[in-house]
């Protein structure tokens, strides 16, 4: 049997070693001919799989996306041929929710404006959009959910109108799919218009797709209202964002948000589970086995008196900074933007770091972030 596996999967060769031969390959450059004598393709976003890429292939038992969207799949299409598919829903949303939480306190350290006592708005409310709001009600910040979507579908929380809550949050992150035609579109959602409507000193974050933003108009308008803070993990017309746009972001990152070890490896382990089902074999692969540890397992802390403190304990898991700064000397580099995904491989998850010796009243909230031996 062989398996195509697109090469920034962790693990793949762990975990489907014993089922063939592993072949790696760029997916955003993958061909057909390929594809054409392949068993079970594995691929991310950047592939798109449809009958341009499968037309050749006779013998394909499985699909599988290591990520929550499904916009570069045609579903039609390998339901019109039976071969069974997979995404990987939730993988990475505890990833994409630190991080969002991550750079809004690196905003309040760098802009000396606190995050607590804000509102913030979340679009989309799917399984990373909540995953985000876990952290910031953890943390005690008013949350308003937007997503008509989940609304129309009968989701039991509240949810707000977006202009709504464009005129009363303080923050605004964003976590949809995108969508390009219907009355709910993603595409260019937050245009000229969207951008004119922000609040004086809003924040802006997006971590799902770059055309949910129309950067030329965000160009403009950073041009006009540096009150306006903006983090991009994602742009528009990737791998090749607007050099003109990136020093006007706060914080910049070539979509990597859900790029946490954690994240990657659960993706691909979800579509380990799904390949046992439909080959029918038993999967004895266990993920928590494959996991390093930390640099540091654990770290005693007898107080977060103020937020600098909440915010050095998360830069002690992931520093923004970094990252951002790595993006700002490369991105122009040819193949920049997918050199720095690929060797993206230090990320980790608050889950990752043991908290000892902590007071008891920081026990409960620095759980619900996610740390783990809180209180030991």
């Amino acid at each position: 049997m062989k398996i195509l596996a697109d090469e920034n999967m962790p693990y793949v060769q762990q975990l489907f070693g014993h089922l063939g031969t592993i072949e790696t390959v760029n997916g955003r450059e993958l061909t057909a001919e390929q594809v054409n004598n392949v068993d079970i393709l594995l691929v991310r976003s950047v592939t798109q799989v449809n009958q341009a890429l499968l037309a050749g292939n006779n013998q394909l038992k499985f699909v599988g996306s290591a990520t929550i969207g499904t916009d570069h799949i045609d579903l039609d299409y390998l339901a019109s041929r039976n071969i069974p598919f997979s995404n990987a829903p939730g993988c990475n949303a505890t990833a994409v929710g630190e991080f969002a939480f991550i750079a809004m306190l690196e905003l309040a350290q760098r802009f000396k404006s606190p995050l607590k006592g804000k509102v913030v708005g979340i679009v989309g409310a799917g399984n990373t959009g909540t995953a985000v709001a876990k952290c910031l009600e953890a943390y005690g910040i008013e949350v308003l959910l937007c997503d008509p979507v989940l609304e129309a579908k009968g989701d039991p929380r509240s949810f707000v109108s977006l202009n709504f809550l464009i005129d009363k949050c303080d923050v605004i992150s964003l976590h949809t799919p995108i969508t390009k035609t219907g009355e709910h579109k993603t595409w260019y959602l937050f245009d000229e218009a969207r951008l004119n409507r922000l609040r004086e000193n809003t924040w802006l974050l997006n971590c799902c797709r770059g055309e949910v933003i129309d950067n030329r108009a965000l160009l403009k308008f950073k041009q006009q209202r540096d009150d306006i803070k903006v983090v991009l993990d994602v742009w528009e017309g990737e791998p090749h964002p607007m050099p003109e746009l990136v020093p006007y972001i706060e914080f910049c990152t070539p979509h990597i948000a859900g790029y946490s070890l954690e994240g990657k490896a659960r993706g691909t382990y979800m579509l380990y589970q799904q390949v046992a089902k439909v080959l029918n074999i038993k999967g004895e692969n266990k993920m928590d086995a494959l996991l390093p540890a930390l640099w540091s397992e654990q770290v005693t802390v007898t107080e977060i008196a103020t937020e600098r403190a909440l915010l050095q304990l998360a830069r002690f898991v992931y520093d923004l900074r970094d990252d951002d700064e790595l993006f700002r000397k490369n991105f122009l580099n040819n193949l920049g933007f997918d050199h720095m995904r690929k060797n993206h491989k230090h990320r980790r998850e608050f889950s990752a770091l043991k908290v000892s010796n902590m007071g008891q009243t920081n026990v409960n909230w620095l759980s619900n972030l996610g740390f783990s031996g809180v209180g030991l």
